[in-house]
């Protein structure tokens, strides 16, 4: 299979699965506590990237002098930020959690600028402002309807600190873990993390399988094959054929598939109003990812521009 093609292929990939992912998290935290939830996740993921790990001969353990990184992700990426997310989901509609969620490059971003001193172009100035101010009005106007209140806030807030500690782990790892493979990064830190998630749900939360839902048990495996294994190996096998910027256009697709899951699905979506909104919310995403050094916008854009002056 040719790379285009390829890359096609595994850009619908993930847009499916991650717009996929978010009602697959409601349909889990339904009956499941969200803490046991997230560690059954990892528990179906880690054995599965453990092996891949084998196959494609890459190290369970991180680099010599970097080892404590694995405990450092393992709580800070996988084990508190995905409970917080799909926690989020007991109060808020799984295509507002999408959206917000979409604001991942945004995030990155602020951070990389904080921590990596990232100099920032004028139109990924405007492009920030207004993915800031859409998402804001957003949020206003959800609160302002009473679309779930308090409820809303809550859910708002912890995908919200999701959004951050991913930003802050990802900054983090580009300085001081850049050269750990993916298979490396995700396989030990996700098993740990459902060690750990184990034994915070039996220290926290009444456990009853007996009203464990079967859609509930399948929405789980879903997220530890697909979500976990599929999602991650797609996206920066995509990362590696294509470039960043191509792979980065998932964010501005996936939760208008999640919208579309949640309104088919369920009652619980958000307002017209907010629907609109959208589009410069994820247009300000797009200019944060546009490089206007870029070969295609000087071959392409440029040219196209001096021609209808002349």
């Amino acid at each position: 299979m040719r790379n285009k093609q390829l890359s096609l292929l595994l850009f619908c990939s993930i847009c499916f699965i991650w717009g996929t992912t978010w009602l697959a998290m409601e349909v889990a935290v339904s009956t499941i506590p969200p803490i046991f939830a997230t560690c059954l996740r990892f528990l179906i993921a880690s054995p599965i990237l453990i092996l891949l790990a084998k196959i494609f001969n890459q190290p369970l353990l991180f680099p010599k002098g970097k080892n404590k990184w694995i405990a450092i992700v393992a709580i800070f990426y996988f084990a508190i930020p995905f409970t917080l997310m799909i926690a989020g989901e007991m109060y808020i509609s799984s295509g507002l959690a999408s959206i917000i969620f979409a604001n991942m490059p945004i995030a990155v971003m602020i951070t990389s600028t904080i921590f990596l001193k990232l100099r920032l172009a004028i139109h990924q100035f405007i492009g920030l402002f207004i993915a800031i101010i859409s998402l804001y009005i957003i949020l206003s106007n959800e609160l302002g309807l009473g679309l779930g209140g308090n409820n809303l806030l809550i859910g708002s807030s912890a995908l919200a600190l999701a959004v951050a500690m991913h930003a802050i782990m990802y900054v983090m790892v580009q300085k001081y873990c850049k050269d750990i493979q993916v298979i490396t990064y995700n396989a030990l830190p996700s098993f740990i993390a459902a060690i750990l998630l184990f034994c915070c749900s039996l220290a926290f939360e009444h456990v009853d399988i007996t009203v464990f839902s079967t859609p509930s048990l399948i929405a789980v495996a879903y997220l530890g094959i697909f979500a976990s294994v599929g999602g991650i190996v797609a996206y920066f096998k995509l990362g590696q054929i294509s470039t960043p910027f191509t792979a980065s256009i998932c964010f501005l697709i996936f939760p208008l598939v999640a919208l579309t899951l949640s309104t088919l699905t369920s009652n619980a979506t958000i307002s017209t109003q907010s629907i609109m909104m959208l589009l410069p919310l994820l247009s300000g995403i797009f200019l944060t990812k546009i490089s206007i050094n870029s070969t295609y916008f000087r071959h392409h854009i440029i040219n196209k521009f001096v021609k209808v002056k002349s």
